[in-house]
């Protein structure tokens, strides 16, 4: 295929791509607003961001087994309509529960749709030429996360609109990107004997749903240390064994353990765990930062956090072009976890009053170790396997990132939570005894605070608090970052192969997609 026909099969795939982006980051900063209305809490705010993660991390494996058995692009339609259902539902939710089951629908469609984008280019593309298309990617994935802040705080900041159409704006591009599919995409459908494994999937989901659970309720529901701590922690391990061992007995399991053998791919999708914990903690409490600790509104904290976009933007295009030339990808990495570690170290000195110099030019380290490391993992895996097998490690990768991203929010929810209140009641004893007698100042039962509700000496006390709490969360995210370039130094560059492998005819036969 030429380069045309290549980007004219592409437009409907990065079109959905973009509305997946879209729907995790649009309503980033207009959550504040939402979980005050709803009246929600701080455990709210960190559910309606990692339910969709958890769906979408649970379904990632599913989806890239789906897409070696039916339909690719048929595939992604379907999660387009998924999405399209969630996100309009969501849209009319009147209590937090609601939303949050919403959010779960949406997480499931935008999961196929981030395992299906590197799938069906992988299909298309050989791994050399591959490098300059995750770029585009990566740069879609960057329109889309700083246009999706900017978006839903200006809907937010309009009175006839509000938050409820941060769900609604999505659809319309859903709408266009399934029939620009239909017109553009045409791939071969690979036709075999279909048998899913739904226990493998069903397992996983269930490790990984019982494990969020328990980090985002220990230290306010229990105790780190208690008999529920062991109970969960216990049940997710003992699911995840029974996952391995239906895995190693199914005909097609979800996630082929024969592919973790091979090394690149086994430190990929460890790396890829890492980095998912610094790409979504960063989306989701700068939000709270730039509200809460220096009350801008939500339309402005999109515009704060254009350098770590511009970053991320400028980083995975370059790179992608540059891989694409030469063949060698290992470099990129290295040089993403060093200015991902960086990044990530140096947002961990944020405090309320941090001149915004400092915080832009810390963002912007940030958004370029991101876009070094996010395609580019996906790219390295992707280079070791057969055709059959690319949605298969197309999704292991993609898997872990999502898993790292749901983990890290929960867990750095909580921690945030925790260490906000302690700086809050810190800061109304400095003021007082009568002070003091207030206990949260405003955040009673981790609620979230409406600043202009409150006297200037608590606004400014509730300020400082999130600002250092917001500060502590980048603190404890710059050690994940730093395993993860431990990690992909100990990867094995293999130059990116000029043409795909060919698929084994004996066992599979194309039929031209309808």
């Amino acid at each position: 295929m030429t380069h045309p026909q290549i980007m004219k099969a592409l437009s409907g795939l990065m079109l959905g791509m973009f509305v997946a982006i879209l729907s995790s980051t649009i309503v980033s900063n207009a959550l504040p607003q939402i979980i005050t209305e709803l009246g929600g809490t701080q455990s709210s705010y960190t559910w309606v961001v990692t339910a969709a993660l958890l769906s979408m991390t649970a379904t990632t494996p599913l989806w890239g087994k789906l897409a070696d058995l039916f339909s690719k692009k048929l595939l992604v339609q379907i999660a387009l309509v998924i999405y399209v259902l969630g996100s309009v539902v969501a849209g009319l939710s009147q209590n937090t529960g609601t939303l949050i089951a919403c959010r779960v629908v949406q997480g499931i469609g935008v999961g196929g749709l981030s395992a299906l984008a590197q799938i069906v280019m992988a299909a298309m593309i050989s791994p050399r030429e591959r490098g300059r298309y995750s770029g585009y990617l990566g740069a879609v994935f960057a329109v889309a996360t700083v246009g999706g802040p900017l978006l839903g705080g200006v809907i937010t900041d309009t009175d006839w609109m509000g938050w409820r159409w941060c769900f609604y704006v999505g659809v319309p591009f859903a709408v266009i990107a399934l029939i620009v599919l239909q017109r553009t995409l045409h791939l071969p459908v690979v036709r075999r004997k279909v048998k899913v494994d739904w226990l493998g999937a069903f397992l996983i989901s269930a490790s990984v749903s019982l494990l969020l659970i328990w980090v985002t309720q220990a230290g306010d529901a229990y105790d780190w240390v208690s008999w529920q701590t062991w109970a969960m922690t216990g049940g997710a391990l003992l699911l995840g064994v029974l996952f391995v061992l239906a895995e190693s007995r199914a005909s097609d399991p979800i996630i082929p353990l024969r592919l973790l053998r091979n090394p690149t791919i086994t430190l990929a999708s460890a790396a890829s765990l890492f980095v998912g914990v610094a790409m979504f903690s960063g989306t989701v409490f700068f939000s709270q930062f730039f509200q809460l600790a220096r009350n801008e509104s939500p339309t402005m904290s999109g515009v704060l956090t254009i350098p770590m976009i511009g970053g991320l933007f400028v980083s995975s295009t370059v790179s992608g072009q540059i891989i694409t030339k030469t063949g060698k990808w290992k470099a990129w990495l290295v040089s993403g976890g060093v200015l991902l570690t960086a990044g990530l170290g140096l947002l961990g000195s944020l405090r309320h009053d941090t001149p915004y110099w400092h915080i832009a030019a810390f963002m912007a380290l940030t958004g370029l170790g991101l876009g070094m490391m996010m395609q580019n993992l996906v790219l390295a895996a992707q280079n070791q396997v057969a055709p059959e097998d690319l949605g298969a490690a197309s999704s292991v990768v993609t898997f872990f990132r999502s898993l790292g991203g749901a983990m890290g929010v929960s867990a750095l929810g909580a921690l945030m939570a925790h260490q906000v209140t302690g700086y809050v009641k810190d800061g109304l004893a400095a003021l007082g005894p009568k002070a003091a007698a207030l206990g949260h100042g405003g955040t009673a039962g981790g609620g979230i605070p409406d600043l202009d509700k409150l006297p200037v000496p608590f606004r400014e006390v509730v300020e400082a608090a999130y600002g250092h709490g917001v500060g502590d969360v980048f603190l404890y995210a710059a050690p994940t970052a730093l395993v993860a370039l431990v990690l992909v130094v100990f990867i094995k560059e293999v130059a990116l192969k000029s043409r795909p492998a060919p698929e084994n005819a004996d066992k599979k036969e194309a039929a031209a997609e309808v």
